[in-house]
């Protein structure tokens, strides 16, 4: 052997670098990014997959959903496959935009949601828009938004700038890749088990994620009737 390292199958991020998120099981795909190494500026095509007005799935309340595409994080089980590709939909246009404010006009409209596709991604749609809706409505229209990344890989140095800007506008982040043996039904908002609900502002207040105050996780109801019959089941196998 010559004793230099050999680079690790199904991996792109560096060997031994430091201050990278939590890993996830790739299962051979490029969804471990280096910090910078995905750069919407450069990735995005300002292609939109869908626009979804007043829907109550994608976040607290009544709300818009804007789903971007391009993601290059290919998670296993993933829902919006289809919208991996960052030419795919249709572009981002001035009456989209003008629709999207019009209908977060609505006063029982709370907000707007990021969704694709990787919002991170397609900061040139995002920022400009997130930007926009804070100087006509404030905070009086919350944003929220979906992202593949986890929060510590977002904030390692050398990340590119504008993911940055794009959180600055954020109310609540949806971080973490999905993943498939996670999955859980009862979760809010949520695909699978390591995916947060994130405070954004708290979070980059504190400088180390905070879960959102209002998180609540559906319970499983086991029917009492059910636990008899179990426990009557355990009683005769002990005798």
């Amino acid at each position: 052997m010559s004793g230099k390292e050999t680079p690790m199958a199904g991996r792109d991020f560096a060997a031994g670098e430091t201050g990278r998120g939590p890993g996830v099981p790739s299962r051979g795909l490029a969804n471990d990014p280096r910090a910078g190494q995905w750069d919407g500026r450069v990735l995005s095509k300002r292609m939109i997959a869908d626009y979804k007005p007043f829907v109550v799935t994608d976040g607290e309340g009544i709300r818009c959903s804007l789903y971007v595409s391009g993601c290059p994080f290919h998670c296993e089980g993933c829902f919006n496959a289809s919208i991996w590709d960052f030419r795919a939909g249709h572009e981002y246009t001035p009456a989209l935009e003008e629709k999207i404010i019009a209908d977060l006009a609505q006063p029982w409209v709370q907000g707007i949601t990021f969704l694709g596709g990787e919002p991170l991604l397609n900061t040139p749609v995002l920022v400009p828009l997130a930007r926009r809706i804070r100087r006509e409505f404030g905070h009086s229209k919350d944003i929220w938004s979906w992202t593949g990344y986890t929060w510590e890989e977002l904030m390692r140095p050398g990340e590119t700038p504008d993911k940055r800007e794009l959180l600055e506008l954020i109310d609540v982040l949806v971080d973490g890749r999905y993943l498939k043996d996670e999955h859980d039904s009862l979760l809010q908002f949520r695909g699978s088990r390591n995916q947060r609900i994130l405070d954004v502002p708290a979070s980059l207040a504190a400088g180390k994620p905070v879960v959102w105050a209002k998180l609540h996780d559906q319970e499983r109801d086991v029917p009492e009737i059910y636990l008899k019959d179990r426990a009557a089941g355990e009683s005769r196998q002990a005798s």
